[in-house]
């Protein structure tokens, strides 16, 4: 039954993710806000809703670290994807086709990780009532990152399309309503696929700190799988690449609104400082994407970007990493 709940589960989230990317691309197009902003910001903030009600859901069952492990863990999978992208668009070089203003949400997202890092091994013991100084910082520094985004993005503010250019696509009304049910049945089935894969992860035996920077980061970036996919075949790669960067910045934002949620003291002060090392080889990984999005190197081995074939391997090393360590256990 817990396998059946899953699969069910997972196609329901699939779905979703699709119309996400198919309305999301229609306000894009609607309102001229552009695809890469539509994507680092409405589609990174939906897909990252399973993440964010998946570390919520754990305070109430005392286990902080998996929260942690969840987001930090997400953000590695998040860059393996960027891999995975190329494999799906073979004809197109997903980090060379879009703009190479995505290094600065992928800068902003490496900015917020090194920030986390910092106050999981800092403790810096300041609170504002029960929420800490550190998640507080890192929430306004994603506020003010997200407003340069915004103003540096040329395609925002531009005269939307002529009717021509807008045959066959959704109405703005329309869009939002696609997008906003979209994202309500995320929210609906992703803690029933979060408990299932909890219950596969029992089952099969693995360590409940590995559970959190694996199997429910994965899980919970379905999502972002989906998404990212689907806007890919569509040909909105600026879409898909600052969903995958934008997620990341928002991984870390949510990790200081679960603050708001831990009423026992800073969230940051009980976050175990092992998980400083999944942090650090998501921000390994975010640099590395980076760096793929600057450098444009034309060079392949068989069908596979060398830089995205890196990405990928980086993500297995460092899930081999963890998984030697015993992260959280």
């Amino acid at each position: 039954m817990t396998w059946l709940i899953f699969v069910a589960c997972s196609a329901l989230l699939v779905f979703a993710a699709t119309q996400l990317a198919k309305y999301g691309d229609a306000i894009a197009t609607r309102t001229g806000l552009g695809r890469m902003f539509v994507g680092t910001l409405l589609l990174a903030g939906a897909t990252s809703l399973p993440e964010l009600l998946t570390s919520i859901n754990s305070l109430s069952q005392g286990v902080p670290d998996l929260a942690a492990g969840n987001l930090m863990g997400s953000n590695m999978f998040n860059m393996f994807l960027l891999g995975v992208l190329d494999l799906v668009g073979r004809q197109a070089r997903i980090l060379r086709r879009v703009a190479m203003r995505h290094a600065l949400t992928a800068s902003l997202a490496i900015l917020l990780a090194c920030m986390a890092v910092f106050f999981i091994l800092a403790d810096v013991k300041i609170q504002i009532g029960w929420i800490g100084l550190d998640s507080l910082l890192i929430g306004a520094t994603y506020v003010v990152g997200l407003r340069l985004i915004q103003t540096s993005n040329p395609a925002a503010g531009e005269v939307p399309p002529d009717a021509v250019e807008l045959e066959g696509t959704p109405s703005l009304g329309r869009a939002l309503l696609g997008f906003a049910a979209a994202t309500a049945l995320l929210v609906v089935v992703s803690p029933w696929l979060v408990s299932s894969s909890k219950e596969i992860a029992a089952i099969t035996g693995l360590s409940t700190g590995f559970i959190g920077t694996a199997l429910v980061g994965v899980v919970t970036s379905l999502p972002e799988v989906a998404t990212s996919i689907a806007a890919v075949r569509i040909g909105a790669y600026d879409m898909a690449v600052g969903n995958l960067f934008g997620s990341n910045a928002f991984n870390m934002l949510a990790l200081s609104l679960t603050d708001a949620f831990f009423t026992q003291g800073r969230f940051f002060g009980v976050i175990a400082p092992e998980f400083a090392l999944v942090g650090l080889l998501g921000l390994m990984l975010t640099s590395m994407g980076l760096i793929g999005n600057l450098a444009r190197v034309e060079r392949r081995l068989g069908f596979v970007e060398v830089d995205a074939l890196i990405i990928m391997l980086g993500y297995l090393a460092g899930m081999a990493l963890l998984y030697g360590r015993g992260i959280g256990v």
